[in-house]
């Protein structure tokens, strides 16, 4: 199955994609990203200090102005 990082404050994809059935973790830190196939953040605080550090080899999804069944149709497609 395949690991999706997630962050905390988007609840409502959170639940689509555990009934989808992915594995989900929850990103507090840079750390939670590592060993995950695929990251959604908020796009709310994206880079706000500039920082280039790479935790993760798998594609990172900005969610922002976007429904859960987006994510979840991109998701799907990536992994197809």
């Amino acid at each position: 199955m395949k690991k999706i990082g997630i962050e905390q404050n988007l609840s409502d994809i959170r639940s689509a994609l555990q009934q989808k059935g992915y594995e989900l973790v929850e990103l507090r830190s840079q750390e939670d990203a590592a060993g995950c196939d695929c990251c959604v953040i908020s796009g709310q605080d994206q880079n706000v200090m500039g920082v280039m550090d790479t935790e993760t080899q798998g594609s990172v999804i900005n969610a922002h102005g976007r429904t859960a069944d987006e994510i979840c149709q991109e998701i799907d497609s990536r992994f197809s």
